[in-house]
C-alpha cells in the first residue's frame, strides 16, 4: 500500500469521529476535503472559499492530495468538534449560520468571520451587528424602471425600523419598514447579483418587496445580521418570557418555494396566465415578474381542519388553454384556486409544500392574519 493510500485510509477512519462526517462550515454530508492547517473536514464548495484565504487555510483532497504524516496527525488531534468549540465559541444567537443550501456570499462571510476575522473565538467581544443603529448606502432597484441606484438605509433598534432615503441628506425617508413585519432573504439568482438581498415588509397588510445589493460581500451580510439582531431585540421586548430557541425561527426566513406556475381567474373561464409564485409560510403570493414590488394577489393557506386542501388535477370541465398540463387545485373555505405546472415533478413539489403548510398547526398571529385576509378579499 502506498503512503498516499495509507493516508487516505487513516483520514477516512478519522472521519468516523463525531462531527467529522459533515462539513465543518455548512454541514454538507460526507466532506471530501480537509484543511490541514485548521484541522477541519470540509466539502468541495467550502474548500473553494478556504482556498481564497491561503494564509489561514491550506486545503487538500482527502483522496487525491499527498498528505504528510504530521498533517494526518494534526487532523486526528483536532477535527470539526474541537475546532467548532474554538472558532464558534461565542456566535451570537441571532447570527445566521448558513447551510449547504445557502448562497455563496453567506457561506464565504461565515467562513471568513470564523477563521480570518476570528469574530467568535472569544466571549465578550463587541459585535458590529449589535451597535443599535446601522447607516449606509445600498444599491436599490427602482420600482418602476428596474435600475439600481445608490440609496441611504438607516436601521434603528430604538425605533424598531429600517428607513431608506432617496437622497443622502433628505429629511424625510421614502419608506419606513417596521422590523416586526420585515423579512430579508438572499436572492442572488433572482436579482442577478451575487450579493442580492430581497427585503419584504407589510404595508397596509400587503407585502412589498425591495431588492438591494452591495458590491462588498461583508457589508451586505453585516446588514443582514444587523437586521436579525434588531429583530431579536424587538421580539425579546414583545415576548419577555420566550426563550431564544422560540424566537430565532421568527427572525428572517427563506421562502419555502418559488417558481413559475400558470393560474386562471376567479370565474375559471379566463385563460391561464404564467405567474411567478412565492410561498412564504402561509402566504402564496403571485407576481407578473419575479422582481415586482407588489404581488398581484395572494392566497392564504390555513389548516386542513378548517377547510383548506390541495390536490393534483383540475375540476372536471375546466377549460385548460395553457401550455402546461399538470394541474393543482387549492380549496379554501371561500373558493378554489386553479394552477398548472410545467412538469409533474414541479407539481408534486408544490403539492408537498402546500400539504406541509396546511398540516402545521396555526399560531394566534396566523388566525389574525386569516381573519384580515377574509376581510380584505
Amino acid at each position: 500500500m502506498s503512503s498516499n493510500e495509507r493516508a487516505t485510509r487513516v483520514l477516512r477512519e478519522i472521519q468516523q469521529n463525531p462531527g467529522n462526517d459533515t462539513c465543518a462550515d455548512c454541514g454538507a454530508p460526507d466532506p471530501g476535503w480537509g484543511s490541514c492547517s485548521l484541522g477541519v473536514f470540509i466539502c468541495l464548495a467550502c474548500s473553494g472559499i478556504h482556498r481564497n484565504i491561503p494564509n489561514i487555510s491550506k486545503v487538500k483532497s482527502l483522496s487525491l492530495s499527498h498528505w504528510e504524516d504530521h498533517e494526518v496527525q494534526f487532523m486526528a488531534e483536532n477535527g470539526n468538534e474541537m475546532m467548532k468549540s474554538k472558532y464558534e465559541a461565542a456566535v451570537p444567537v441571532y447570527y445566521y449560520k448558513p447551510t449547504h443550501k445557502d448562497c455563496q456570499v453567506l457561506r464565504e462571510q461565515w467562513i471568513r468571520a470564523k477563521y480570518e476575522r476570528k469574530e467568535f473565538s472569544e466571549p465578550g467581544k463587541n459585535f458590529t451587528y449589535e451597535e443599535g443603529t446601522r447607516d449606509g448606502l445600498l444599491m436599490k432597484r427602482g420600482r418602476d424602471n428596474g435600475q439600481f441606484l445608490s440609496r441611504r438605509f438607516v436601521l434603528s433598534e430604538r425605533e424598531g425600523t429600517l428607513k431608506y432615503f432617496t437622497k443622502y441628506d433628505a429629511k424625510e425617508p421614502k419608506a419606513v419598514l417596521k422590523v416586526d413585519t420585515m423579512n430579508a432573504t438572499f436572492q442572488p439568482e433572482k436579482i442577478g447579483n451575487p450579493n442580492g438581498l430581497q427585503i419584504t415588509y407589510l404595508k397596509d397588510y400587503s407585502t412589498r418587496n425591495i431588492f438591494v445589493y452591495h458590491d462588498n460581500g461583508k457589508e451586505v451580510v453585516d446588514w443582514y445580521n444587523s437586521i436579525r439582531a434588531v429583530q431579536l431585540h424587538y421580539l425579546k421586548v414583545a415576548f419577555p418570557g420566550a426563550t431564544d430557541a422560540e424566537l430565532i425561527p421568527k427572525l428572517t426566513r427563506n421562502f419555502l418555494k418559488e417558481g413559475y406556475m400558470e393560474k386562471t381567474g376567479p370565474r375559471q373561464t379566463e385563460g391561464f396566465k404564467k405567474r411567478w409564485f412565492t410561498l412564504d409560510h402561509r402566504r402564496l403570493m403571485y407576481f407578473k415578474d419575479p422582481l415586482d414590488a407588489f404581488a398581484k394577489g395572494e392566497v392564504f393557506l390555513g389548516n386542513k381542519d378548517h377547510g383548506y386542501n390541495a390536490f393534483a388535477g383540475l375540476p372536471a370541465g375546466t377549460h385548460c388553454n395553457g401550455a402546461w398540463q399538470h394541474g393543482i387545485t387549492i380549496q379554501t373555505p371561500d373558493r378554489c384556486f386553479l394552477f398548472t405546472c410545467e412538469t409533474e415533478n414541479d407539481q408534486q413539489d408544490w403539492l408537498k409544500h402546500f400539504s406541509d403548510v396546511m398540516s402545521a398547526p396555526m399560531s394566534p398571529q396566523e388566525y389574525t392574519m386569516e381573519a384580515l385576509f377574509k376581510h380584505r378579499h
